[in-house]
């Protein structure tokens, strides 16, 4: 579907689905995309999306850097590229090359989660055919996001189906490795758990359906009282079954969307960042200790 007009599943969708498009998910959005290099990867109709490109200091065309990709939250129903501004800056002052994406989403669009995936695919893809230009290392690009925008970095990472037989590409849209904020769909059923929720999140783009051998490398970041950790568990144990990488990290006591910039003195966006930092020096991404503390005491200033 492009949106041309909601269905009666796509009301529903409006009005019931609660994955994260609360208030307490889009509360802290990460300021403006100043600094940024806007380009279009996709036009639907008169949709142009666009990536927000953040780069080092001291980035080259020729360069061949490591490059990470997020997608914010929403529940795909509302959000803004602008969540992950500042997750970009600082991937960025560590030598990435950061991306926020912008995808289709209910509110604005009429779209139903599987086009936000399919958006999501299309993302992946361009900045891996474009990787040259960018000065961007095609073999290390990992997909991250937050509650609804980490189920699409974990459909990319998780699911080969997404093209269908007669669209083939010769470019893949999988990640190399995937940071996941609090994903929502990584159990085996639908984050809606009646009639709408199962043709909202058929088994189609529920990532648990595809575990198997030889992942990327994952972790996850969740508050303990999130209602998504128990699915996420659940995919834990199998995608670890299967002999892949998989982390699930806690943080006590705190719900859905505790990970964002401008909440809590920031201290979750802190502490979970450096998990992210650690994880992607591990991985060979990036090296030395996280800089998280510094880069956030400069923004304060």
């Amino acid at each position: 579907m492009n949106g041309a007009g909601p269905s009666a599943v796509a009301l529903a969708f409006a009005v019931a689905l609660v994955v994260a498009a609360s208030a307490t998910e889009l509360s802290a959005q990460a300021g403006d995309l100043a600094g940024a290099k806007a380009e279009v990867y996709k036009t639907v109709g008169d949709v142009q999306l666009k990536l927000y490109i953040f780069t080092p200091a001291d980035h080259k065309a020729t360069d061949r850097r490591p490059a990470i990709v997020f997608f914010f939250g929403g529940g795909f129903v509302k959000g803004s590229p602008t969540q992950f501004a500042q997750h970009c800056r600082y991937f960025a002052s560590r030598g990435m090359v950061a991306i926020t994406a912008d995808y289709r989403v209910h509110d604005r669009h009429g779209t139903l989660p599987r086009d936000s995936i399919l958006d999501g695919r299309d993302a992946l893809r361009w900045v891996r055919a474009n990787a040259d230009r960018l000065g961007i290392d095609p073999q290390r690009i990992v997909a991250s996001g937050g509650s609804a925008g980490a189920m699409i970095a974990a459909c990319l990472g998780v699911i080969p189906t997404l093209d269908p037989e007669s669209e083939r590409h010769a470019v893949s849209y999988t990640p190399n490795a995937m940071v996941l904020f609090n994903p929502a769909g990584m159990g085996p059923e639908p984050p809606k758990r009646t009639p709408a929720g199962q043709k909202l999140f058929p088994k189609e783009i529920l990532p648990y359906h595809f575990v198997r051998e030889g992942l990327p490398p994952m972790i996850m970041f969740f508050g303990t009282e999130d209602r998504f950790l128990a699915p996420a568990q659940q995919f834990q144990k199998l995608a670890q079954e299967k002999g892949n990488r998989c982390e699930v990290l806690t943080w006590e006591g705190v719900g859905h969307g505790f990970f964002n910039f401008g909440r809590q003195d920031n201290k979750f966006f802190l502490e979970t960042v450096a998990a992210a930092d650690r994880f992607l020096a591990s991985l060979g991404y990036l090296s030395g200790e996280p800089t998280i503390a510094e880069f956030v005491k400069q923004i304060d200033k």
